[in-house]
């Protein structure tokens, strides 16, 4: 998760990057293209067999949810806002993560303690949304729109494909998301790429290690975790994305940035902190 966490965070400093290089949604197909090829390598060296025909709709509306829409929102916001607060955005998915689980997953319950956590939340983001300097507030809620979408395919996850390999699990819903991605690129988008070799970099990067192998990484980890409980260690990536951001980036930081974005954390920390507190006491 440590691993996880630190690539995901950096990665909003590659996305921005490869940004300068192709237009935005473009570059999101040519990172998951390529994650799709090496995990479709990785499978047939394993013979990792095909999925079944009766969950190929819920691989579709995944991909459609967690690569097409989830990049498509990403991609486009990181035009307009920070990298660090665009990584804060997308990763209060814990957040709507457990409200929808309250509904559709059996033993994770909305308490006063989870509704408590996801109010504090909230409020860091409506913080974190009013004091960006020169950026977009439709940028922004499209970012946020992201969380929902990640935060809509973990559950249908959870609750229709528990059964599924996660390695072809995340391989097929990365090639249906990378043919999303291009159709998108190739409809809407205007501008050249700029190829050379730090923008291969960016993509190699992008596509093979914060692509194929980070999903599948998260994709097992949720495979054996219930939802809420995997979603606490995401809490690491916004503080990188931040990090990265202004390390790399020379992004600045604002007191009342870092106010919403601690919120955003502490309500995020707070959504799950019992459940923590129980595993701990049974251990």
């Amino acid at each position: 998760m440590a691993l996880l966490c630190l690539v995901w965070g950096f990665n909003f400093v590659i996305m921005k990057l490869g940004n300068g290089a192709f237009p935005p949604v473009m570059f999101a197909a040519l990172r998951f293209l390529t994650g799709a090829i090496v995990l479709f390598a990785v499978c047939l060296i394993r013979k990792t067999p095909k999925p079944k025909r009766s969950d190929m709709k819920w691989y579709i509306i995944c991909g459609l949810l967690q690569t097409t829409f989830f990049n498509i929102a990403i991609q486009i916001s990181l035009n307009y806002v920070s990298a660090g607060l665009t990584s804060v955005l997308t990763y209060s998915m814990p957040l709507f993560l457990s409200i929808m689980a309250h509904r559709w997953i059996p033993g994770e319950r909305l308490t006063i303690q989870k509704t408590t956590g996801i109010a504090v939340g909230l409020a860091g983001l409506f913080i974190a949304m009013n004091i960006q300097s020169g950026g977009s507030f439709w940028a922004v809620l499209l970012a946020l729109s992201s969380a929902i979408s990640w935060a809509a395919a973990n559950l249908l996850f959870k609750i229709k494909l528990k059964h599924a390999d996660p390695l072809q699990y995340t391989t097929w819903q990365m090639a249906i998301g990378a043919a999303g991605l291009w159709a998108f690129s190739l409809s809407f988008e205007r501008g050249s790429a700029q190829w050379g070799l730090m923008p291969i970099i960016y993509i190699l990067f992008s596509g093979i290690i914060a692509s194929a192998l980070a999903f599948v990484m998260w994709n097992l980890i949720l495979s054996r975790t219930e939802a809420s409980k995997a979603s606490v260690s995401l809490l690491l990536v916004p503080v990188v994305g931040i990090l990265s951001g202004y390390v790399f980036l020379n992004e600045s930081l604002h007191f009342v940035t870092l106010v919403g974005i601690l919120l955003v954390l502490a309500g995020i920390w707070i959504v799950n902190m019992k459940q923590i507190g129980i595993k701990k006491a049974l251990n």
